[in-house]
C-alpha cells in the first residue's frame, strides 16, 4: 500500500493514486475494485437478484445440485476461505453441505458490507467461527496466522476472476496456489455465450448496473472531494470480441473539465472511463488458464443452458 499523503487514511490514499493514475492515461481507466464502497456492494446485490442477470441464479443451481460431491472432498475441519464474499448468499449452500468446517473467513474489500454480512452469518451457523477479514486480495490474502497449517477450501464465485486481465488472473492464481495447505478451489466461471444476452445481463432494463457503476464517481466526489457531476456520464456495456469480454464505461455526454484530489482531467464528449472488465471463457480455455496457474482440474460442473461453469481445482504438481 502507498503511504498516506497528509491528513489521508491509508486507504484513501491507496485510492487517490490509483484513481489518478487511471485518469492520467489514455484510454481513461479506474479499477473496478473501487465500485465496491459500502452503496456500490449493495447494488451489486440487487443486480444479482435481476431477470436479466443470469450467472447468479444459474451459479446457485450448480452449487446446490453438486454440494454434496463437494463436501466429499473437503478435508475435515478445514477453513473455507471466501474470496470477494460480499453478501455470502452463495456461501449458505456451502456452509448447510459442510458440517465439520473449523472455521469460515470472508475476505472482501468494502469492510461495512462484509461485517454486517458476516454478522448475520454468524447468527445463522452459532456453532461456526466466522472471522471476516478486509483486504484486496488481488494483492494480498489476509488470512490470519494462527489457520496457517489448517486446511483450507478457497472459494472464489461469481465469475470475478474475469474482472482480471487473463495474465492478471494467471499471477493470482499462483498466488492462491503458494496459500499453505491449500487443498482445493472452488471458482464459479461464466462461459462464452450469445452476445444479446450478455449486454442485457450487465445494462438492464431497470437501471441497477447503471446505477452501480455511476456510484464510482458518487464515492470520488464524497472520499476525495472531486468534482464529477454524475448526470453528466452514462453507463454503457459494450462486447470486445478480440479479448472476448464485456467492458463496462462511462461516457461522458459533453466536453468537460473534473477536478480530482487537486488535479484537471478534460474529457471529450463521448470519451469514457472503463471501470470494469468481464472476462467470458470456454472450458477449455480455462482449463488451460488454471494450469498456467499451477491449478488442474478435479471436476466441472455447467447448467443445461451452459451458460455458466462452477471448477473444482486441487494444486498441480
Amino acid at each position: 500500500m502507498r503511504a498516506a499523503t497528509a491528513g489521508r487514511a491509508p486507504e484513501d490514499a491507496e485510492l487517490v493514486a490509483s484513481v489518478l493514475e487511471g485518469l492520467g492515461t489514455r484510454p481513461k481507466r479506474i479499477a473496478s475494485k473501487w465500485l465496491y464502497d459500502a452503496e456500490g456492494s449493495q447494488l451489486f446485490d440487487r443486480i444479482c437478484e435481476l431477470d436479466a442477470y443470469y450467472p447468479t441464479r444459474t451459479e446457485t443451481g450448480i452449487l446446490e445440485a453438486n454440494a454434496a460431491r463437494l463436501a466429499a472432498f473437503v478435508p475435515e475441519r478445514a477453513a473455507l476461505v471466501e474470496l470477494g464474499s460480499g453478501s455470502s448468499a452463495k456461501t449458505r449452500i456451502l456452509l448447510d453441505a459442510l458440517d465439520d468446517l473449523a472455521v469460515y473467513v470472508p475476505v472482501d474489500i468494502s469492510g461495512e458490507h462484509l461485517r454486517h454480512a458476516a454478522a448475520g452469518l454468524a447468527a445463522d451457523y452459532p456453532r461456526l467461527p466466522v472471522w471476516p477479514a478486509v483486504g484486496d486480495f488481488t494483492a494480498h490474502l489476509p488470512l490470519p496466522g494462527e489457520l496457517r497449517d489448517t486446511p483450507k477450501l478457497l472459494f472464489f464465485p461469481g465469475s470475478t476472476l474475469g474482472n482480471l486481465e487473463p495474465d492478471d488472473a494467471v499471477a493470482l492464481l499462483r498466488r492462491l496456489r503458494d496459500v499453505a495447505n491449500v487443498a482445493g478451489f472452488v471458482i464459479g466461471i461464466d462461459l462464452e455465450k450469445d452476445v444479446a444476452r450478455l449486454r442485457a445481463a450487465y445494462d438492464d432494463p431497470e437501471g441497477v448496473t447503471a446505477a452501480f457503476n455511476t456510484n464510482l464517481l458518487v464515492r470520488l466526489n464524497r472520499e476525495l472531494g472531486a468534482g464529477f457531476d454524475a448526470s453528466a456520464f452514462v453507463h454503457e456495456a459494450r462486447w470486445n470480441a478480440e479479448r472476448r469480454r464485456i467492458e463496462m464505461h462511462l461516457v461522458s455526454r459533453r466536453a468537460q473539465v473534473v477536478r480530482v484530489a487537486g488535479r484537471r482531467f478534460a474529457f471529450e464528449e463521448g470519451e469514457s472511463i472503463h471501470t470494469e472488465n468481464s472476462h467470458k471463457y470456454t472450458l477449455d480455455g480455462f482449463a488451460d488458464l488454471a494450469a498456467r496457474g499451477g491449478w488442474r482440474s478435479r471436476e466441472c460442473w455447467v447448467d443445461d443452458d451452459r451458460l455458466f461453469s462452477v471448477h473444482l481445482l486441487v494444486p498441480a504438481g
